[in-house]
């Protein structure tokens, strides 16, 4: 007798999508979620009344007929969600210290030209070019376009080519070829290792359309909880799994903290896998698939700043901006000067109060986990004070930063707020931190995709960690995951209907 039929471990997005998309199918699911509320990197948080994202800070491919419009229609999320269209012609700004133009990428595939050309004339053809190799390369990954038909070219040729190689060899001025890469901290994009994939599924599909989460991405997790609410499937909070109980390659049970043990017909896991191994008893899988896993090299941590703003005091900007102090866009691998950070992203969320001016702003910077390490033992709101204090000069230091492109900005903050690679990884369960989970890499393409089934039959990976990350990554990566469950043709279908 089982307790449920499928018991999905996380309640990121990937878990309630997959959780979701089960209990559409009549199965009755479970969510186990360690922490006190579900979401993931979903999750928002309130400081003095003004909310801050987690993770989500805009979202791509929203449109009427557009992948992820097509697949939260199926999931009855689409006309649920509060969204703020992004500037059409300039969603995301790349800009770099000393140069005062603010460089533009724009939505559409034409616009996006139109725009950089007027910067870089003699390169139009190239950019068209660009854009040519982007949808040649998002046309070759199925679920990207809700398919499941076979392509020209293979997903594993794109796996093993390098994005910065790619672009180098279309773009010609070393400027544009910063600019086209930019927002890679999208990605945590390292030069010699990212493979052009990566850059393209996640650049279509913003270049696509480009919206951020009026009062934050918690919304999302808020209807997919109520949509299981309704199907009489259940959310389990405070439910910290501690053992993955298998037995001739079987899954019998998961173990929480408590003591209590769950069965059920079916698991799916969407914490890193590597996590997942060390809580796996009773049960071998290979060894080459262990060494695998455990060897994956992730991504690097960040640094967040989150500002409270003194009532109309700072304009809301309806772009994205990626700020460098470097010539080089790819600063991931690369270490600070004159304790300023290399690069960083700024916003200002959406809000319903206020469409003119910003009640608050966000600033995220590549943060190594060595640096908090020291404090690696150590839980939210109990570091000690040599912490705290890191955090305040850090903070301090990065505020002058941001107002050398913004001077408005410092006179218009009211409280600060931070968090570093230790506040991510005891948050949603990133591995040292790691922002985006799992770091791809063109030179070992076999690791570029774990699959979804493991050797262990009943029980199925899900989550960032499996293709790709964000909402667009762990969407599809639910979709693969159940898919392989329910069969692809079958499921591909029901979403097309549902759009």
């Amino acid at each position: 007798m089982y307790d449920h039929d499928t018991v999905v471990i996380g309640s990121g997005l990937s878990g309630l999508i997959c959780a979701n998309i089960l209990a559409k199918e009549g199965e009755k699911v479970c969510v186990l979620e360690q922490h006190s509320k579900p979401g993931g990197c979903l999750q928002t948080f309130k400081r003095d009344g003004k909310i801050f994202d987690t993770g989500i800070h805009y979202v791509g491919g929203l449109a009427d007929g557009q992948n992820l419009n097509s697949y939260f229609k199926y999931l009855n999320m689409m006309d649920r969600l509060n969204l703020r269209r992004l500037d059409t012609d300039a969603f995301d700004k790349i800009c770099f210290y000393g140069d005062k133009n603010e460089y533009p990428l724009a939505e559409g595939y034409d616009n996006f030209v139109e725009h950089l050309s007027r910067h870089f004339p003699s390169e139009k053809e190239n950019l068209h070019n660009y854009i040519s190799y982007l949808k040649k390369t998002v046309n070759s990954f199925p679920l990207y376009n809700l398919s499941v038909k076979k392509t020209e070219f293979p997903e594993e040729f794109f796996y093993q080519e390098n994005a910065s190689e790619v672009i180098r060899g279309i773009i010609k001025n070393p400027l544009l070829r910063n600019i086209v890469a930019g927002n890679n901290l999208l990605y945590a994009g390292v030069e010699s290792k990212t493979p052009i994939h990566i850059h393209s599924l996640i650049n279509d599909n913003f270049i696509k359309s480009s919206w951020r989460l009026v009062d934050g991405g918690s919304q999302m997790s808020d209807i997919l909880v109520d949509n299981l609410e309704k199907y009489g499937c259940s959310v389990k909070t405070g439910a910290k799994v501690i053992k993955f109980a298998a037995e001739k390659r079987e899954m019998k049970h998961v173990e929480l903290e408590s003591g209590e043990k769950i069965n059920a017909k079916r698991f799916i896991s969407t914490i890193h896998p590597a996590n997942m191994l060390e809580m796996l008893d009773g049960d071998t899988l290979s060894p080459y698939y262990k060494e695998k896993i455990f060897s994956l090299e992730d991504t690097i941590g960040v640094f967040g700043l989150y500002l409270t703003l003194k009532k109309g005091s700072f304009k809301y900007i309806n772009s994205n901006y990626y700020c460098y102090h470097t010539d080089n866009v790819w600063t991931a691998g690369q270490e600070q000067r004159d304790g300023e950070f290399n690069s960083y992203m700024f916003l200002t969320p959406a809000t319903s109060e206020n469409e003119e001016y910003a009640e608050s702003a966000i600033a995220l910077a590549y943060m190594r986990y060595g640096e908090v390490s020291q404090w690696r033992e150590t839980r939210c709101m109990k570091r000690g004070e040599e912490y705290e204090e890191f955090k305040r000069l850090k903070a301090e230091i990065f505020i002058d930063q941001i107002s050398k492109r913004f001077p408005d900005l410092k006179g218009a903050v009211d409280k600060v707020y931070t968090s570093t690679p230790l506040t991510f990884r005891d948050y949603v369960s990133a591995r040292n931190g790691a922002l985006y989970g799992i770091l791809r890499n063109c030179h070992e393409p076999n690791n570029s995709f774990i699959s979804p089934r493991t050797r262990i039959k009943n029980l199925y990976l899900s989550g960032q960690n499996i293709i790709l990350h964000g909402v667009l990554g762990v969407t599809i990566s639910a979709v693969l995951t159940c898919g392989s469950i329910l069969g692809f043709d079958y499921l591909i279908k029901k979403i097309r209907g549902a759009s």
